[in-house]
């Protein structure tokens, strides 16, 4: 709704952009007020009156995409984006085996039925394992909360060739060391076992978590920005960005050890205020210079 609110402005439709936005605050009212569950957000109410992803529960007490969404939405409160994103570290990232949970405890011999992930076996795929879009929407919360450490962590902790680094690991893990599994298995003996490989959906949210995310490079109409979410130990990194027929070197160097926020943006050795540029695609070589 809140994306579609300028697309009414722009085609002339004031009454309909206002009816969206007060749409869109009272159902971020009532995600706050009745989706809250006191230290994380519940997933889903079901048709029978059961919860999902309550504290209450015996199974699937925590969901991390209700987490995850609720800081990139912007529709959580600002208190409980915190509270819920630490409750997620706490109960479904698995540093043990390198994976973040989408869910806790698994479904098994409960009384919730939420459907065919039941069928699963407990610690698989959907079913308490790690689904990696989930484990990907997890990164990019850190990343707009301004964690850069803990964002880094994750992307380094579910990128395969982690999982590949010894013989021992890579016996565990059983599928291929470039290429992002759809689903890594959570739990017993099979925990740390990646499942579909070869999966674009996954694949492409994790390009998007550390080109635009981590690594801060924003195209948006034409323009050029740089809002890098980073560890602090990262001093210095590159890219070299093509646009039509022009390339871009940018440079970014953190002297200070921050996680996040641009002090200077120089393109070519002159400093550029605003902090952004328009991207000239009629060739030339230009260099960006930021410091964080």
């Amino acid at each position: 709704m809140q994306k579609f609110i300028p697309i009414c402005i722009e085609k002339e439709e004031p009454e309909v952009a206002k009816q969206y936005e007060q749409i869109a605050e009272k159902l971020k009212r009532a995600l706050n007020n009745h989706g809250w569950d006191g230290r994380w957000f519940k997933r889903a109410f079901m048709d029978d009156g059961n919860v999902l992803g309550s504290m209450q529960n015996e199974e699937c007490r925590i969901d991390s995409i209700a987490q995850s969404w609720s800081v990139i939405s912007g529709a959580g409160d600002n208190d409980k984006k915190y509270i819920s994103m630490e409750s997620l570290e706490n109960h479904l990232v698995d540093k043990e085996n390198g994976i973040i949970k989408l869910l806790d405890p698994p479904f098994e011999k409960g009384i919730l039925n939420p459907g065919y992930i039941k069928a699963y076996l407990p610690g698989t795929r959907e079913n308490g394992g790690q689904y990696t879009h989930g484990s990907i929407w997890a990164i990019i919360a850190q990343s707009i909360l301004g964690f850069g450490n803990k964002a880094g962590e994750y992307y380094r902790m579910i990128n395969p060739i982690e999982h590949t680094r010894t013989k021992e690991a890579a016996g565990k893990y059983k599928v291929e060391p470039y290429v992002i599994a759809a689903d890594i298995y959570g739990k017993k003996n099979l925990a740390g076992r990646g499942g579909w490989t070869w999966y674009t959906g996954s694949a492409s949210w994790m390009y998007e978590a550390g080109i635009k995310y981590l690594l801060g490079l924003r195209i948006e109409k034409g323009k050029l920005k740089l809002m890098p979410c980073i560890p602090n130990d990262w001093k210095e990194y590159t890219i070299k960005y093509k646009y039509g027929s022009s390339i871009y070197h940018i440079r970014i160097h953190n002297p200070y050890g921050k996680e996040t926020g641009v002090t200077t943006f120089k393109l070519d050795g002159q400093e550029i205020e605003q902090k952004e540029i328009t991207l000239n695609p009629n060739g030339g070589v230009y260099n960006v210079e930021v410091e964080m």
